[in-house]
């Protein structure tokens, strides 16, 4: 069987990561920074295209790495509309839709398809994109709120999550990702647990929208109440307070910084504030389990934990002890975004996943019995 090249492309606010594999084997990666001041000289984030896109020549160029045998570019997603999860080919409606992130989410990932297909014209080959975060694939007792026409929104790390997943059927349990259930949780800067029944992620918190576990720059799910209450007491409007969900809540707001390490440091030092602010945190992800736990009905197949801060111990020791009751606790340190993209355009080359077509309509728009 034949080892296909890809290389993929994941944009970030400060940085850009490539890398070039050849099958599971990774040829070559690099994670280059960006100066701030470069980066605010451009109008728009699509406006950045041509500076990282020369970036990523100029990278490969002082490595000696070659391109033009690569069977497919894969892109991180964003600014999407809400779609199924799986492996996209990168269209012009996709290029459209990243170019004005026309779901409203302003972030630098949606430079990936705009890159990947750039390279992919160039050389004559497929571009794609693999569960973007715009991945929605929620159950409908999901959506409803208590609120007439506000619903819930999937916001999610949806790549991990189900690469996590999907390497874990094959690797530990010898079967699909469709044939098992998870409560998969990614826990680093942000903080996503999620609830995935036969290959489909059908219940989460929407980490944009403030839902979920306090994180290190999010602030978490509150009461509103309490929200409301601390507008009407500091004087403040919504643009005042909506940082508090994804920049300046969670550990920023209360101690002035984002490291989880030198927040466990000051915990280890005698800081009972610090100490406090962790366990709390790790006390509303073991919270948020438990309700995916409701939601799969108490079928759950393993509780599988990735993302950068699953390297600390004391995390996923006090998981598995609080969690494992559900169902068997599993650690996967750090990240698979880049090789979950390759791994995504290697199934669909293989013939193991169908590719995707974006419609550009979302896949949720209300229910029928509102309308």
């Amino acid at each position: 069987m034949k080892e296909y090249k890809i290389f993929t492309i994941n944009p970030g606010s400060t940085s850009t990561k490539i890398a070039l594999f050849k099958g599971e084997e990774c040829l070559y990666t690099q994670n280059v920074s960006h100066d701030a001041g470069e980066l605010a000289k451009f109008e728009t984030i699509s406006d950045q295209l041509p500076y990282r896109r020369n970036m990523i020549i100029d990278l490969l160029k002082e490595a000696g790495m070659t391109i033009d045998d690569v069977d497919v570019f894969v892109g991180r997603g964003g600014g999407l509309f809400a779609m199924e999860g799986g492996t996209y080919e990168v269209d012009d409606l996709i290029l459209e839709h990243a170019r004005t992130m026309a779901n409203g989410v302003i972030h630098p990932a949606a430079l990936g398809p705009q890159l990947a297909a750039e390279f992919a014209s160039k050389y004559g080959v497929k571009a794609m994109v693999v569960n973007p975060p715009d991945v929605d694939e929620y159950q409908d007792l999901a959506r409803m709120t208590g609120i007439k026409g506000v619903y819930r929104l999937a916001h999610l790390h949806s790549l991990n999550l189900k690469e996590t997943a999907i390497r874990h059927s094959k690797n530990v349990l010898h079967k699909k990702y469709e044939e098992a259930n998870y409560i998969v949780c990614h826990i680093g800067g942000g903080i996503s647990v999620s609830a995935h029944r036969q290959g489909k992620m059908v219940d989460g918190f929407d980490i944009v929208g403030g839902e979920g576990p306090m994180a290190p720059t999010r602030c978490g799910s509150i009461s509103v109440a309490n929200l409301l209450d601390y507008m009407k007491k500091n004087n403040l409007g919504v643009a005042d307070v909506k940082p508090l969900i994804t920049k300046s809540g969670g550990f920023v707001s209360h101690a002035g910084i984002s490291d989880a390490i030198e927040l466990t440091n000051r915990a280890a030092n005698g800081d009972k504030y610090a100490e406090m602010l962790w366990n709390t945190m790790i006390y509303q992800i073991e919270k948020c389990i438990g309700s995916m736990a409701a939601v799969l009905h108490g079928k759950v197949d393993g509780i599988l934990l990735g993302g950068g801060m699953v390297h600390n111990k004391d995390l996923v020791a006090q998981i598995t002890e609080t969690c494992s009751f559900i169902a068997p606790v599993f650690a996967y340190p750090g990240e698979f975004e880049m090789e979950a993209m390759a791994a995504g355009a290697i199934r669909v080359l293989e013939g193991e996943e169908e590719l995707k077509h974006y419609t550009g309509k979302p896949c949720f728009t209300g229910f029928d019995f509102e309308k």
